[in-house]
C-alpha cells in the first residue's frame, strides 16, 4: 500500500465559493506539499484539475512531478462516456494508473445501477487502451450494488474507490462499505471524522478530525482490506471545521495534514 495526499487533503487552502483565500495553492504548491509531506502519490480532483493547467504549465508541473518522484493521480466526476475519454486522454498523458470518478449524471444525482452499467460498458474499450483503471468513488450509491455490479463485469479495468465518510449521506456506515467494497478496493480515502450529538439532543453532526482522532477504526479497515487481497493507494483527505477567520481555517487543515501523515505511517509504510 502506498500513501499520498490529494487536492481534498487542501480544500480550504485550495479555495472553493465564499471561501477563497488572498494566494489559492495551485498544483506546484500542491506537488510541493507533497514532497514536504514526502509522499510518493498526488491525487488531483476537480476543485484542482490538471485539465485546468495550460499547455506550458502541464509540462512544467509533469515534468516536477517526475524529477520528484511523485506519482500523478487523476478525478473526476460523472460518467459522461466522451468526458471520460477526454480525462483518460489526459491521464495516459500524465503517466496516471488510474482515473477515479463519482458515478453521478451532470445534474449531479446519482446514477440508477442499470445506467451505470451501461456507461462502464461503453468506457470500459477505452481502459483497456489505455491501460489506466477507472475506479468509482462510493458516495450515494448503495455500497451492496456497487459491490455487485463489479462482480458482474469481472474486469481488472474498473475498481473502487473507497470513502470513509461518504456513505453518510445514505446512510451507510464506514464497517458496512469496507465489508462490502473491500475486494474492489484500489484507492482508498482516509477521511477520520466523529459523529456527535448536537446539545439539545436533537440530531447529530459529522465533523472531520485529523487521522487518528476520530471514530474512524484504521487498523480494522486496513486489515479487512488485506484479507480482501486489496493494496490500494491511500489518499488523506480531511474536512477540518470552519474558523472565525479563512486563514485560520486554513492553517488548522495544513496541521492536520502534517500530523495526520505523520499518524498514517505507522501503518502505511511504502
Amino acid at each position: 500500500m502506498k500513501l499520498g495526499i490529494g487536492s481534498y487533503t487542501y480544500m480550504w487552502s485550495i479555495g472553493f465559493p465564499n471561501a477563497v483565500p488572498e494566494s489559492p495553492m495551485d498544483a506546484f504548491g500542491l506537488l510541493a506539499k507533497a514532497v514536504e509531506l514526502d509522499v510518493r502519490t498526488l491525487q488531483l480532483g476537480p476543485n484542482l484539475p490538471l485539465g485546468g493547467l495550460s499547455e506550458r504549465e502541464l509540462e512544467r508541473f509533469l515534468s516536477a512531478a517526475q524529477t520528484s518522484g511523485v506519482q500523478i493521480e487523476m478525478a473526476t466526476r460523472g460518467m459522461d462516456v466522451e468526458h471520460l475519454r477526454q480525462q483518460l486522454r489526459l491521464a495516459r498523458r500524465a503517466g496516471c494508473r488510474m482515473l477515479r470518478t463519482v458515478p453521478e449524471s451532470l445534474a449531479g444525482n446519482p446514477l440508477a445501477i442499470a445506467e451505470l452499467g451501461k456507461s462502464l460498458q461503453a468506457i470500459l474499450p477505452d481502459l483497456q487502451e489505455a491501460g489506466i483503471q477507472l475506479t468509482l468513488e462510493n458516495g450515494r450509491i448503495p455500497a451492496r450494488a456497487l459491490g455487485e455490479l463489479l462482480d458482474t463485469l469481472d474486469t481488472e479495468w474498473i475498481g473502487i474507490t473507497l470513502d470513509t465518510v461518504n456513505s453518510l449521506a445514505i446512510p451507510e456506515g464506514t464497517e458496512e462499505v469496507v465489508n462490502e467494497l473491500a475486494r474492489h478496493t484500489s484507492c482508498f480515502h482516509v477521511k477520520d471524522f466523529i459523529v456527535r450529538r448536537e446539545w439539545h439532543m436533537m440530531g447529530f453532526v459529522v465533523e472531520g478530525r485529523p487521522a487518528g482522532l476520530g471514530q474512524l477504526q484504521l487498523p480494522s479497515i486496513l486489515k479487512t482490506l488485506d484479507e480482501a487481497g486489496a493494496s490500494p493507494v491511500a489518499i488523506l483527505e480531511l474536512w477540518p471545521p470552519e474558523q472565525p477567520r479563512l486563514m485560520e481555517t486554513i492553517a488548522l487543515e495544513q496541521a492536520w495534514a502534517r500530523e495526520s501523515i505523520q499518524y498514517l505511517r505507522k501503518f502505511i509504510v511504502d
